[in-house]
């Protein structure tokens, strides 16, 4: 259409190794629907599951071409018909998009689209979708944490980690977590965790079972559940939970374990959450900017020519510490 703004983004056109990323720069800026949201994109988180996503060995597939992202911070450019909460101007984050965040604007639809509080800033605001929704469903809505019960992110120096750290002190729980690295140990141990421990160590499991006295732990948040669901199932209390935020592969597990201490292990989707989950998710986060404990950490930031680096480096870095976010 003549008069169609362009803009940068990285498209995909077809599924295969970070190098199928591409920049494109004659890209139509997408134009807001009905109950839709036009942003000026500042930075835009990286997940996991967007290298799985864009690799094509996630059940979930695109239609080709596609743009990657889903956790956009930026400003209001235009809203579409029906909109009244938002409005140009306003400093927003955003839990999905419609055409895709690794681009100089995305649309969003009007109830994944929230309000920036100024304390935070974009890099920061792109920190918090996924990671945030994520661990709250995790602990709140799947494991059922109850304050004074021990729980332990494993894997928790990440985007996802970090949030459930935070998350947990502020609900009242005994929080361990685990990092790879001596750097990642101090992120956790900076963003709510009582104690770290380095899952590169050998027998790292055997000091978190001495923290609890030989107790276990009641709710595990896995991050790698290839890796450590057997540790993980071995480590629970009596009556203790599992639940699985990332896995690469499959993993052999023996079910006594389970019977053992009547545990469970339950899978955590966020594409699952019905609206009225994710409005009570997003008013404790909102409680939690407002009191100044969700404080995303922000780790490697990359600019939007590097997605494929950004795409490689989620995956093969040996220790995480903050989110990963691109730069627009």
């Amino acid at each position: 259409m003549s008069g169609s703004r362009l803009m940068r983004a990285i498209r995909v056109s077809e599924f295969g190794a970070p190098s199928v990323l591409k920049l494109c720069s004659d890209v139509t800026v997408p134009q807001p629907g009905l109950r839709q949201v036009l942003i000026r994109v500042q930075a835009c988180g990286v997940n996991p599951v967007e290298t799985y996503i864009r690799s094509g060995t996630y059940p979930r597939k695109p239609a080709l071409p596609y743009t990657p992202g889903s956790d956009v911070a930026g400003v209001v450019e235009t809203v579409g018909e029906g909109v009244s909460a938002l409005k140009a101007g306003d400093r927003v984050f955003t839990t999905a998009t419609e055409s895709g965040g690794y681009a100089e604007y995305a649309v969003a639809a009007d109830h994944c689209v929230h309000k920036l509080p100024d304390a935070l800033d974009f890099t920061q605001g792109a920190a918090i979708g996924i990671p945030y929704f994520t661990a709250y469903r995790a602990l709140v809505h799947k494991a059922h944490a109850k304050a004074g019960e021990t729980v332990l992110v494993h894997g928790a120096s990440g985007g996802v980690g970090v949030a459930a750290c935070q998350l947990s002190r502020s609900l009242g729980f005994k929080v361990l977590g685990t990092a790879g690295t001596p750097e990642g140990m101090k992120v956790v141990l900076n963003n709510g965790a009582h104690l770290a421990f380095n899952h590169r160590e050998e027998g790292y499991t055997d000091k978190i079972m001495e923290a609890t006295e030989g107790r276990g732990i009641d709710v595990i948040v896995e991050m790698l559940a290839n890796v450590n669901l057997s540790k993980d199932l071995q480590m629970l209390a009596h009556g203790g939970r599992v639940t699985i935020i990332g896995s690469r592969g499959p993993v052999e597990i023996n079910p006594r374990d389970t019977m053992l201490k009547e545990s469970s292990i339950t899978g955590v989707a966020l594409v699952y959450a019905t609206p009225e989950e994710m409005k009570e998710c997003a008013a404790l986060l909102y409680a939690g900017m407002e009191a100044g404990w969700l404080n995303p950490v922000v780790g490697s930031k990359y600019p939007l020519d590097k997605a494929a680096q950004a795409h490689h480096d989620i995956i093969e870095s040996p220790g995480a510490a903050g989110k990963m976010v691109l730069m627009i």
